[in-house]
């Protein structure tokens, strides 16, 4: 059973809010655009190599994810502050037990997805990539590492961090409230952040572990470890796929 770790700490409060959410998501929909303009251009190649990986999949995040932290050194108070950045052993715990729960709530939606859906459409977009072009080695270990890892991070700063700070600050009558309207928004936005309409839903469920992590815990070390050990088997997944060893 997992009970709430959070502690009645009082935060300084902070001057940014639902406005510098919409400004990194938007840097993040323009900076993910640009990219695709970019690379667009490249000739047929037999491997993707690491640059695409890197620029493609990881630089628009990683980009909106710094924007995040900068407008909480610049507008309030640091990111350790405003986004409850703190580490804790017992944040940890408590994302391990979420994740490993996420882990078995994916496992299992993905399954009746692929069922409802058929194993092509039930496909993420890096899966799909994935599938259709071979990676080098370094390529696929560069994958692994930000979908497990990296991304997680980026993605947690952003819609369980600054997204979750903002609505909080929102008056609703109680903290309670402004909680749980954060848990509900951060995981709406997060599923339907991915711009995978026909995966919308079962992003939903994927992320209400971590969101969870967050709202009991209260700070974001919970969801980050939460969102990386629910990560671990889809990244193992497509890094098995990139090298060609198993087919998703």
């Amino acid at each position: 059973m997992v009970t709430a770790v959070s502690d009645a700490r009082t935060y300084p409060s902070h001057r940014w809010g639902f406005g510098a959410f919409l400004l990194v998501e938007a840097l993040l929909l323009a900076s993910a655009a640009l990219v695709s303009v970019l690379l667009r251009g490249d000739e047929p190649r037999d491997s993707i190599p690491v640059r695409d990986v890197l620029i493609g999949t990881i630089a628009p995040t990683g980009i909106a994810a710094v924007a995040a932290l900068l407008i909480t050194v610049v507008r309030g108070n640091g990111p350790m502050t405003d986004l409850r950045l703190e580490w804790r052993w017992d944040d940890v715990k408590v994302g391990l037990k979420f994740g490993a729960l996420g882990l078995v709530v994916t496992t299992a939606g993905v399954a009746v997805w692929t069922n409802l859906v058929g194993e092509e459409n039930a496909q993420s977009a890096i899966g799909a990539l994935v599938a259709d072009q071979p990676m080098s080695v370094k390529a696929a270990l560069v994958m692994f590492c930000y979908l497990w890892l990296i991304g997680p991070i980026c993605e947690e700063i952003i819609y369980r961090g600054l997204l979750w700070g903002a609505v909080e600050r929102l008056h609703w009558g109680s903290e309670r409230w402004g909680r749980l309207a954060a848990f509900a928004l951060s995981t709406g936005l997060f599923a339907v952040s991915h711009l995978e309409p026909l995966r919308t839903s079962l992003l939903l469920v994927i992320a209400i572990p971590i969101g969870l992590a967050r709202l009991v815990t209260g700070r974001l070390l919970g969801s980050i470890v939460a969102h990386q050990v629910n990560n671990f088997l889809p990244a193992v997944a497509i890094l098995l796929t990139a090298l060609g060893v198993m087919n998703l």
